[in-house]
């Protein structure tokens, strides 16, 4: 009797939901600047769409994706260079916009979405072709889920772990 209350009890602990988390990361970086947006849940994600609003920074950001418009100096378009087959489809990011949407079809544990991009400050305060992670602190990343919206703002590293609904491991 001893041997199966141990058991049900280790079973009981192993089926606690697991903490599901996405993790959301901006490296400046000359000519192209790049976003990641992690799994670091041990569990996969379901659909999820991903918003990123640069436009709630107080640097006055933007997409700066060609020659001519909004940006200064050298443009990037938006590029994505790891985990295509995890998205919908690529995002229509426009010259001077300040969000873009991802939508994934699901994300594996570990996993990573990432792309290339250039943003530039706006304020006309020093070097508006870098962005610093005090520059980007406050641009908010909103993660939507089966009707569950969660947000987390970049803080002065440039990143932001949003904590998304549990999962069971």
């Amino acid at each position: 009797m001893r041997h199966l209350t141990k058991a049900l009890t280790l079973g009981a602990v192993c089926a606690t939901p697991a903490l599901a988390d996405l993790s959301v990361q901006f490296d400046e970086g000359a000519p192209k600047d790049r976003f990641s947006v992690t799994n670091t849940s041990g569990c996969a994600l379901p659909a999820t769409r991903i918003t990123i609003d640069i436009a709630t920074a107080p640097a006055g950001l933007v997409f700066d994706v060609t020659g001519s418009g909004a940006g200064v100096s050298v443009y990037q378009p938006f590029e994505l260079i790891a985990g295509a087959e995890a998205l919908a489809g690529t995002p229509t990011v426009l010259d001077g916009d300040t969000a873009l949407q991802l939508n994934l079809l699901g994300l594996n544990a570990g996993e990573t979405v990432a792309f290339t991009i250039d943003v530039d400050d706006t304020a006309k305060s020093g070097r508006q072709t870098v962005v610093s992670g005090s520059e980007i602190a406050g641009a908010t990343i909103l993660a939507e889920i089966d009707g569950t919206s969660v947000s987390a703002t970049l803080d002065q590293t440039a990143g932001a772990v949003l904590s998304l609904p549990a999962c069971l491991s």
